[in-house]
């Protein structure tokens, strides 16, 4: 399943922290695209550790491809410690003697269950650094999550690489080369940026089963768990339903949003309309993708790409926008006064509104009556709280409620 380096923090027993990363599995010999590639990765992965956990399978025994790995990591001067998978199997009794002769500290665990854990740690901590400690330690700003989305092949993980300046995750012609969701922190200026690559997402219907419909819930909740989405498009094949479907999930997770356009270097002729047309197409069919920014880059040659994570910052910021109670009350009484809404036996009248929370912004207006209120009334409301404040590429939730309600 695993393919790219896909890393997380891991608290160290004896104090501190290591970046823990897991690779792909390693086939010495295999010569077929999508194997290279994952050996590539991970031998980039051992050449940048501290050390490394050699796993073997205590069930299977001693095996021809573990010998040779263990010559690679020899090769490689890295301190290396094996850990001997499920211990709990009963004809993995006798497997460590087996593994003894690869040269390396040898500690039985059951990762299924914890076992052994604790030994491997004391083996690993015998060869890392000291733990680093931090003096005059200057506040920092809150990391932001941006998670790149598309669908299949509209180049996610080339775009990464790019932003990286370094080959991080897979990239092949093959769509679906990608099944993690993988994290990596960059700095853009004084921020640290959190990039999620993720699978491509197809509708439903077009998901094929096993690893694939894995590898788009996986995307789905990186959706989730990231603040802005850098929703990638195909400048050459132009705005598919596939990439309104996509945009949608984004919307309905309530996800600030940066659409960009890659390959635009693809798009030859009268450049510039062209771009305009496309531009046109995204504003039409991606209607609820309010104020969006969009970007056109190129992934392959770098064209734009400068400007993508300033683009997801600023979106950052207006989705975790907080607006004075008294600045939002003006802006939506002159609005409710210049256009009322549409009276039934009586007019409603609005008597105030907050704001109940961030992430996406989130208001709630207190109104005589019912508290509804047609969803184009919202929706002018919600152009009028956008004119007023920087809330570009972020969406904004109304929560209307009645004289009613408050009584209750």
């Amino acid at each position: 399943m695993t393919r790219d380096r896909v890393a997380a923090d891991a608290p160290r027993p004896a104090g501190g922290a290591v970046v823990l990363v897991d690779t792909g599995g390693f086939e010495p010999d295999s010569e077929a695209l999508i194997p290279s590639m994952v050996r590539e990765q991970a031998l980039t992965a051992i050449s940048d550790a501290d050390a490394v956990v050699l796993l073997v399978d205590g069930s299977q025994g001693l095996l021809p491809a573990d010998s040779e790995i263990a010559g690679e990591l020899h090769r490689t001067g890295r301190p290396v410690v094996v850990a001997v998978n499920k211990e709990d199997r009963r004809d993995a009794a006798h497997a460590e003697a087996e593994f003894a002769g690869l040269g390396f500290p040898i500690v039985a665990i059951s990762a299924e269950h914890g076992r052994g854990i604790g030994d491997l740690w004391d083996e690993l901590e015998k060869v890392l650094p000291p733990p680093l400690e931090l003096e005059d330690e200057q506040p920092e700003q809150a990391e932001l999550s941006v998670a790149i989305v598309g669908r299949p092949n509209v180049g996610k993980s080339s775009l990464l690489n790019r932003l990286l300046g370094e080959e991080r995750v897979l990239v092949s012609e093959v769509p679906g080369t990608t099944r993690d969701a993988v994290d990596t922190l960059v700095a853009c200026g004084a921020r640290t940026v959190r990039l999620i690559d993720t699978a491509g997402i197809r509708r439903k219907g077009r998901t094929d089963e096993g690893p694939e419909v894995l590898s788009v819930l996986m995307a789905r909740r990186a959706i989730e768990r990231a603040e802005v989405c850098l929703v990638l498009l195909d400048a050459f094949e132009g705005l598919k339903a596939q990439d309104t479907h996509v945009a949608g999930y984004v919307n309905e997770a309530g996800r600030g949003v940066v659409v960009v356009v890659n390959k635009a270097d693809l798009v030859v002729g009268e450049e510039k309309e062209a771009r305009k047309r496309l531009k046109e197409q995204i504003l039409q069919r991606l209607k609820f993708l309010k104020d969006t920014p969009t970007v056109f880059v190129s992934a392959l040659t770098g064209m734009g790409v400068p400007h993508i994570l300033p683009a997801a910052i600023e979106v950052g910021e207006a989705f975790r926008q907080r607006v004075g109670t008294g600045e939002l009350n003006r802006v939506l009484r002159a609005a409710w006064e210049r256009q009322p809404p549409p009276a039934g036996r009586r007019r409603p009248r609005l008597f105030y509104a907050t704001q109940t929370g961030s992430g996406p912004p989130r208001f709630v207006l207190f109104v005589s009556g019912t508290g509804k209120l047609h969803f184009s009334y919202l929706r002018y409301l919600e152009n009028a709280v956008r004119e007023a404040f920087p809330l570009a590429g972020t969406p904004i939730r109304f929560r209307i409620q009645g004289k009613s309600d408050r009584g209750r």
